[in-house]
């Protein structure tokens, strides 16, 4: 029975950030290690530093790789053997530094198969930026590094709200010359794929936001509803794919439509996550769809305004490890439903009857 629970690798993050707190308050419940087998990529004695700052009497194991992790603890792996200064609420190249070498460490856990899933903790972006780490956040560089060719897609999500991204970590100068009809039907195609595997959703429905205020009022301000958005979308419904729109945004969120939507795509970065954040902060999702390896994370930050303080709420973090057995879990069994596929049938008309034949078919047909 123990050995059949899911292992969960997660990343320490940024250390001067909350990602400690939220992870350590998590694995406070004792039922949550009942769940799954947690393993934290990155340092004791910074974890034991945390504890003791924030007071909090999580116990947790000393482990130096992934196969010694315990059942029914909380397992600390260490990921380097330098020493690291915490400074709460301070950008360091060090935390930076530190934050990589996890994330490198429990990514070359999950190519060996020592984990089935990961959370990564927050991360401050522009002190992990290195030469070896030159992307803008965890989703473009977990795509480089394992996404075996596949793009990814990030969903922000909270129970039956799934927003996803069209572009995501770039210049809002940069968003319109970006969009094209290739890459919306590339991300719909990502998003359709996922909420049917990964969620269980047999017909998903997607709503489309608009690129322009009004959805471009007809081409009074902008044209790419016409040109882009609304061709993109009538091509993929010959797939079978079903989704709506364009929506203007504000009316879309503001009336509590997207309730009668599986998942919502949006064009850029705040158009999505300013609504989403402001309906899901406390207990969002960050979930990276499109590639083998189930990656979630919290939807918040490294939150330096609070860190150290003992008041970052651990919801989120939680619900990100909830997301990743689920999808974990329900992948499992789509796998599993179409590993023995039945042979297809069809019906031949014969004068006034109908005959059934059960035989795949063939190239006349």
């Amino acid at each position: 029975m123990e050995d059949s629970k899911i292992k969960i690798g997660i990343t320490q993050g940024d250390i001067n950030g909350v990602g400690y707190e939220v992870i350590l308050k998590t694995f406070a419940d004792a039922m949550m290690l009942e769940l799954c087998t947690p393993i934290v990529y990155g340092s004791p004695k910074v974890a034991a530093y945390h504890r003791k700052s924030l007071d909090l009497s999580t116990n947790f194991s000393i482990i130096s790789s992934a196969g010694e992790a315990a059942h029914n603890r909380l397992n600390v792996l260490n990921c380097s053997d330098e020493e690291v200064k915490v400074e709460f609420s301070k950008p360091t190249p060090e935390a930076g530094k530190a934050a990589f070498n996890a994330l490198e460490r429990a990514l070359e856990d999950y190519r060996a198969g020592l984990i089935d899933v990961l959370i990564t903790a927050p991360i401050n972006k522009n002190t992990i930026h290195s030469e070896e780490f030159p992307f803008p956040g965890h989703t473009e560089y977990i795509q480089e590094r394992v996404g075996e060719g596949k793009k990814a897609l990030m969903i922000l999500m909270k129970g039956d709200l799934r927003m996803a991204l069209v572009t995501g970590h770039i210049p809002i100068s940069q968003v319109a010359s970006t969009i094209t009809k290739e890459l919306i039907q590339e991300k719909i195609r990502i998003f359709n794929e996922s909420l049917r595997c990964d969620f269980g959703i047999g017909s998903p429905r997607i709503a489309v936001l608009a690129l322009n205020p009004h959805a471009g009022d007809q081409g009074l301000i902008g044209t790419e509803e016409q040109e882009i958005i609304i061709p993109a979308m009538e091509e993929l419904k010959t797939e079978k794919i079903l989704c709506y729109g364009p929506y203007p945004a504000d009316g879309f969120m503001g009336s509590g439509n997207f309730a009668h939507f599986d998942g919502i795509l949006a064009m850029y970065h705040d158009q999505g996550l300013a609504p989403f954040k402001t309906l899901a902060m406390e207990d969002g999702v960050n979930y990276t769809a499109g590639l083998p390896i189930i990656r979630t994370s919290p939807a918040h930050g490294t939150a330096y305004d609070i860190a150290g303080k003992g008041q970052a709420s651990e919801d989120s973090f939680r619900q990100a490890i909830y997301v990743a057995m689920d999808v974990y879990r329900n992948r499992i069994r789509d796998d599993e439903a179409h590993a023995h596929p039945l042979k297809k049938q069809y019906f031949e008309k014969r004068d006034d009857s109908d005959k059934l034949k059960l035989d795949t078919i063939d190239e006349e047909l």
